[in-house]
């Protein structure tokens, strides 16, 4: 009878969540007596991981709403340190999250073999935290080739895979046939809205974009969708747009289709970004947080863009509305001029498919994934 390796999989918010759930099932492919326990979500768990701490009570946004989580974090740390030394746990997968992932780490003090799989940005900010990865990571798996070479440089063990956001990001019906059900015009300009993943940037960020479409439909005959995540709760959605006289639409869980009928689109800074420039679509980024929060954060950054798209490219390509620009009509007028101008909007798609290019090679988790076998999970290999 083959023996059953036991592997501990930590991830803390959706997109960790889905990254995790690929490479465990290119994982499972390599051997199927691996068994998985996961702090993780609906994801994870649909690909055989055995959850013991859903991430829904995890994802938390701001300085002061992780203070009010602590008690669920010191517990949560206890609860996996328990795990890895009753378990027989083989080797340990943190996603991303690093505020607890990286104290996490320390506390297990390679006793077991740590993987980080979605590298804590530290080439943006806190780059004290380099020492805790060269400390207590056994090896970091990273999706963007310039960070394979910001660690080389602190001769931390590094691979770059290429990024698994080229083998997810997928339309699941063809344009007509997406615009058809949704009963939307084929001769307005359709722009989607993507506020982002957590409830707070939704309260804080869908208001703008809202009055943003307002200024636009102004100048432009104008259609809008709303790429909703499936976590969040619609009611949030319902109450931002009492009273906002639009043509728009909800959408839930088909993001990659809500792009795929854009002309345009207004996108929350993160990993949208990246899955916009991936679909070839032109776009705004916009951003704004709770002001202590901001004031807290931004003397951290030390890159010169926030959105993820620009920070690949190395440049502005992509116009960038963060905090006290974000201003509705400003916003608006980028847009408008941006729409009337099809060597600018040919221009930005060229950009787009520049950065889609740095992203590659594409099978990513499945590179990540024999990687991870070889070194740690094969039996005939020696773990040290």
């Amino acid at each position: 009878m083959a023996e059953e390796i036991k592997i501990l999989i930590v991830c803390g918010e959706p997109s960790g969540d889905l990254h995790a759930s690929n490479l465990t099932r290119e994982l499972l492919k390599l051997n199927p007596h691996i068994r998985v326990l996961a702090v993780g979500g609906k994801n994870l768990s649909c690909v055989g991981a055995e959850i013991f701490k859903d991430i829904k009570e995890l994802t938390v946004f701001g300085f002061f709403n992780v203070l009010k989580k602590l008690p669920v974090f010191f517990k949560l740390k206890k609860i996996i340190l328990k795990k890895v030394q009753t378990e027989r746990i083989r080797l340990i997968i943190l996603v991303d999250f690093a505020g607890f992932n990286l104290r996490l780490a320390r506390a297990i003090k390679r006793k077991t073999p740590v993987i980080y799989y979605i590298s804590p940005q530290v080439w943006a900010s806190r780059k004290g935290r380099i020492k805790t990865i060269k400390k207590y990571i056994s090896k970091l798996i990273v999706f963007f080739k310039f960070e394979e070479e910001f660690y080389k440089r602190y001769e931390i063990d590094v691979e770059f895979v290429g990024h698994p956001l080229l083998d997810i990001v997928k339309t699941t019906m063809e344009r007509k046939e997406f615009m058809n059900n949704l009963r939307l015009s084929q001769t307005k300009t359709t722009i989607t809205l993507l506020p982002g993943s957590r409830q707070q940037e939704i309260e804080n960020i869908l208001p703008i974009m809202l009055k943003t479409a307002q200024y636009i439909t102004e100048e432009i005959s104008t259609q809008f969708i709303i790429a909703k995540s499936p976590q969040l709760d619609g009611q949030i959605f319902q109450k931002i747009l009492k009273g906002i006289d639009l043509d728009i639409k909800i959408v839930e869980d088909k993001t990659y289709d809500c792009l795929n009928v854009a002309d345009f689109c207004l996108v929350c800074s993160g990993t949208a970004t990246l899955e916009t420039a991936i679909m070839q679509k032109p776009f705004v980024i916009i951003y704004k947080m709770n002001l202590l929060n901001y004031l807290l954060y931004r003397p951290q950054v030390k890159v010169p863009f926030i959105g993820m798209v620009n920070i690949v490219a190395g440049k502005k390509i992509i116009p960038e509305f963060i905090q006290f620009k974000a201003i509705p009509k400003v916003i608006a007028k980028t847009v408008i001029e941006i729409l009337k101008d099809n060597h600018k909007l040919e221009e930005i798609k060229s950009q787009l498919s520049y950065v889609k290019s740095l992203l590659e090679p594409s099978s990513a988790s499945s590179r990540a994934a024999k990687i991870i076998y070889e070194l740690f999970l094969n039996n005939k290999t020696k773990i040290v």
